[in-house]
């Protein structure tokens, strides 16, 4: 009798075993199909069809479906029909969606309508299309552009601009490149929007906007944060950057190859992958020695405390006192139009030790 105890006892125990890895297995599916579901709907919704109601329309259809599949789950006798069937309509979803091309031919905001270039002869690089924008508002301004040469062996230095907008973990980071004689030239990673098109972190997610390299003078790209952006207004800070100038040479040609590829071959801006911040970070691969990839990355508006821990800022001052040194609204509202604009912004900012 003992033995027939032990024996059912085991029995039992397999039972449940079984039991617990099917209802694990199921609660994985189910979790792995809500994942896909709301991909999907996010996906269909905010795609370029220009019908809203057959983009709700498709996402409505895709969330019963994968509503359906869920209950299904429940039935041995529909549950696989109904998964071969949900599978083979997220690989047609995921069929169409990569299918959605990037363009430079749209109707673009007058801000992103023009497309840098460079030409690259040995040590000089000529910049095409850099944009020089005379603001009276955020958004009335007067368009212009010119051209200018660079010589590599005069690159005298890079900078980090952060401009804050909503709170301490977001910010919009570009670079900016110093080269003798006091010549400036900022670069900013953004999202190429067309006309009446507004920014949205989860658009950014699906194809929506394509990748756009503002090529800028400073007086253009900082001054129209500084002082026309008031809706919500902009806090901007300039941090110098430590670094060899080789390195820094490295990740200039860097990214005029990349501007070059763009005007060519058009790519897709993503909120995660290939946003401001984390595409500074993908060009500095070109050099030995930079920067290990961090959660700070991810929160842009941390980069400049990450890279201070690293050592590519000041690092002579507290960073408390190196931020507030480097925040130069106030002088790049007094320097306005001023020719020598780069010079006024970085009166009193401290030279970072070689």
């Amino acid at each position: 009798m003992a033995y027939l105890s032990t024996s059912n006892n085991r029995s039992a125990a397999r039972v449940w075993l079984k039991r617990a890895c099917l209802l694990a297995g199921f609660s994985s599916l189910g979790l792995l199909l809500l994942g896909i579901a709301a991909w999907g709907v996010l996906a269909i919704y905010f795609s370029d069809v220009d019908s809203e109601l057959l983009r709700l329309g498709g996402a409505t259809a895709f969330a019963l479906a994968a509503l359906a599949t869920l209950t299904a789950l429940a039935f041995r006798r529909w549950r696989w029909r109904a998964l071969i069937g949900f599978l083979v309509l997220f690989v047609l979803l995921v069929g169409w969606w990569r299918s959605i091309e990037p363009s430079n031919d749209r109707n673009w905001q007058p801000e992103v309508a023009i497309l840098p270039y460079a030409s690259i002869v040995g040590d000089r690089v000529t910049v095409h299309n850099i944009r020089n924008f005379d603001y009276r508002s955020k958004s009335d301004f007067t368009r212009a552009y010119y051209d200018k040469t660079f010589n590599l062996q005069e690159l005298a230095s890079v900078d980090l601009v952060a401009s804050y907008w909503m709170g301490p973990a977001i910010a919009h980071t570009f670079l900016s490149f110093e080269f003798a004689g006091g010549d400036h030239l900022a670069i900013s990673i953004e999202a190429r929007k067309e006309r009446g098109e507004g920014y949205s972190s989860i658009r950014g997610f699906f194809r929506n906007y394509e990748l756009y390299y503002v090529v800028a003078d400073e007086r253009d790209v900082i001054r129209v944060r500084t002082n026309y952006r008031q809706d919500p207004p902009e806090d901007v800070y300039l941090y110098r950057l430590r670094g060899p100038l080789d390195n820094a040479r490295r990740l200039f040609l860097a990214y005029m190859q990349q501007i070059n590829v763009l005007k060519d071959r058009p790519e897709f801006y993503n909120t995660l992958t290939t946003n401001c911040t984390n595409t500074i970070w993908l060009h500095t691969r070109v050099n030995p020695g930079h920067v290990p990839y961090s959660w700070k990355l991810l929160l842009s508006g941390y980069v400049p405390e990450y890279l201070y821990t690293e050592g590519r800022l000041d690092t002579r001052l507290p960073f408390d006192e190196l931020k507030r040194r480097s925040h130069i609204n106030a002088r790049a509202q007094a320097a306005d139009r001023a020719q020598d604009f780069s010079r006024q912004i970085r009166i009193g900012l401290p030279m970072p030790a070689p």
